[in-house]
């Protein structure tokens, strides 16, 4: 069985459903968007983030991984949100 998104939620690396907890009330900016690219890759949470002219993030989680091309500021924030999510739930059932 495929897990498929509703609306309210948002798929995460194409599997597993992630819901959204408070719907978004602005649309994130690209200086917030480029914050939390600093940010991952600081904490090695992604290998780079580049913003690219287009306005599309290019980011790359591992040396050797695929790099994936986000549509502007939104996704960037919206991985961001989807990396924490998945730090919380695994640190959640390790303890």
């Amino acid at each position: 069985m495929v897990a498929r998104p509703r609306s309210g939620h948002r798929s995460y690396h194409g599997g597993i459903v992630i819901p959204a907890r408070y719907p978004r009330t602005r649309m994130p900016s690209s200086a917030e968007a480029g914050a939390w690219a600093e940010v991952l890759v600081r904490h090695q949470l992604l290998h780079a983030a580049v913003l690219a002219p287009t306005g599309q993030w290019l980011v790359q989680h591992h040396p050797d991984a695929p790099v994936r091309v986000l549509d502007g500021a939104t996704a960037m924030v919206d991985l961001a949100a989807e990396i924490q999510h998945h730090i919380r739930t695994t640190r959640n059932h390790t303890r």
